[in-house]
């Protein structure tokens, strides 16, 4: 007999939303209207026919990713810090104000009681009547019993919010390129692990180990690292999706608990070496007047996964090797707020910003030399505020076409599909190569409000809204099309808009915006 599967969604998120409806359901709707026809979560736990899952922070509700908020701003009330900042935008989406002086370590902890109170937790539980729509990866039916704790499921509605297809894989294992992915480590190597509040001052801390950090900090610890020296290098580290899903070997990592990093430097020379990493929906870090430089592969100088949180202000930071953005983020997404400093990538298909989570970016100095700026992938969103933004992505035969700021689904499982979000306001953007805007194989909302924005001498086009052929397997071909609304609000622009019959296009200009080129 074919029977339905129930869906509930609770949520409690404190101070952002008032939700109600968390009990049982006895009808296949959702208590909360979820944002996409797929999304993506972790098993938390199996009681008999119920799977309760933990949704990835992309599927939250509310202005920020996963409903939170930054930290208030020390000595600034709630209603003051959601007022105007000046740039037409408010400071619910600008970061906290940075930590100051010898008061860093107790407005830490204020910030961190802050972010405490606006806290979310999400779950999707699933009451399994009809075995059939449980199927594993090559769609053959899976039984309940063979669902383990820490699985990722990705779970399909339809229009009217009934599941129709949930699919079982074990945790990550739809790695995309960069090595072979066999889940989160139960255990990670560390020279120095904090499971205690502290501080730590003036120390040098050495990593010489196969993938393994320089401190890493669990059991809800809050630590402060002031004027420290890190140096993390092994070439014998593995690198590839242990080290960009999970931390595996990066410098400072924070799995559970609390992080503060500030007037510092972190050097590492070793794949899979992160500068600071925030892994885990339980993780936080907050980096400030810090030099990170980055030498070998997948080491992002700042980066978060798995629904991790990361505050920025005022860094240095400079990464060198392949797949090592400057501002990284990774499978399960997460959030990033980022203030002022420098920003730099060097290595091949190094992005300035790789976006696979919730990033905020303001006045900040970002550079890809080898590279497009901007890269975002699947339901993700960017907002870059008053930032200068060069990219110089060179030809290669993998790509059929030349890009600055892209916004695209890999379908390497690595981020959920659905619609992305860029927003750039104010600042420039320098093109070396190509053309500026590149979206495919997704669906994508990108606004661009008075940007200086200094072109190629060969401009290849402004705007290129079309499926693609390239090697890297985007979809397929003929039927990987772009579905883009893009509006350009008192912003001046060259070059010509690119569209083809596989994709939508809805094109704006306002405020006396204006183009010189053609469609």
């Amino acid at each position: 007999m074919k029977r339905k599967i129930h869906t509930i969604l609770c949520c409690v998120i404190v101070g952002v939303l008032a939700l109600t409806g968390c009990g049982s359901n006895s009808g296949s709707r959702n208590s909360y209207q979820i944002k996409s026809s797929t999304v993506t979560g972790t098993v938390e736990s199996i009681d008999d026919d119920k799977i309760t899952v933990s949704l990835s922070s992309g599927n939250m509700p509310g202005g920020m990713p996963g409903g939170q908020t930054p930290p208030e701003m020390p000595g600034q009330s709630s209603e003051e810090a959601s007022q105007d900042n000046g740039s037409g935008q408010t400071d619910q989406q600008a970061p906290p104000e940075k930590p100051e002086g010898e008061n860093t370590d107790q407005q830490e902890s204020e910030q961190s009681d802050s972010a405490k109170e606006n806290e979310s937790s999400t779950q999707l539980v699933l009451t399994i009547e009809d075995s059939s729509v449980l199927q594993d990866e090559d769609e053959k039916t899976v039984d309940i019993a063979d669902i383990k704790e820490g699985d990722q499921l990705t779970i399909t509605f339809d229009d009217d919010g009934e599941v129709t297809k949930v699919i079982v894989g074990e945790s990550g294992m739809q790695g995309g390129p960069g090595g072979q992915n066999q889940g989160a480590p139960e255990e990670y190597d560390s020279v120095n692990t904090y499971t205690q509040d502290t501080t730590v001052e003036g120390e040098k801390i050495t990593s010489t180990g196969k993938d393994e950090s320089a401190a890493l900090v669990q059991n809800q610890a809050t630590v402060t690292f002031n004027k420290v020296t890190v140096d993390r290098s092994n070439d014998e580290s593995t690198g590839g999706d242990s080290a960009s899903f999970y931390g595996v070997g990066a410098a400072v990592l924070t799995t559970e608990g609390t992080t503060a990093v500030k007037n510092s430097k972190i050097t590492t020379d070793a794949e899979g070496g992160a500068g600071v990493f925030a892994y885990g929906s339980d993780s936080k870090a907050y980096v400030s007047d810090t030099t990170i430089t980055t030498k070998q592969g997948t080491s992002g100088g700042i980066h978060v996964a798995g629904g991790g949180t990361l505050y920025a202000w005022d860094n240095t930071v400079e990464t060198d090797g392949g797949s090592s953005a400057a501002i990284r983020s990774d499978r399960g997404g997460g959030t990033m707020v980022i203030d002022g400093g420098s920003y730099t990538s060097n290595g091949s298909g190094s992005p300035a910003v790789y976006c696979t989570a919730d990033i905020s970016v303001n006045d900040a100095k970002l550079t890809a030399t080898n590279s497009e700026g901007i890269c975002i992938e699947g339901k993700n969103s960017l907002r870059l505020y008053d930032c200068d933004l060069t990219s110089s992505q060179t030809e290669n035969e993998q790509n059929d076409n030349i890009w600055n700021l892209i916004v695209y689904q890999s379908m390497s499982g690595d981020a959920e599909e659905g619609e992305g979000t860029l927003i750039v306001d104010g600042g420039s953007i320098t093109a070396k190569e190509g053309g500026i805007f590149y979206t495919t194989n997704t669906q994508s909302v990108i606004t661009v409000s008075d940007v200086e924005i200094n072109y190629p001498k060969e401009t290849d086009y402004f705007l290129r809204c079309t499926g693609n052929s390239n090697q890297r397997g985007w979809g397929s071909a003929g039927s990987n099309g772009a579905d883009c609304t893009f509006t350009a609000d008192d912003q001046q622009m060259q070059g010509d808009i690119i569209y083809d019959s596989i994709s939508d296009l809805d094109f704006y200009m306002v405020n006396g915006s204006k183009l010189t080129g053609a469609f």
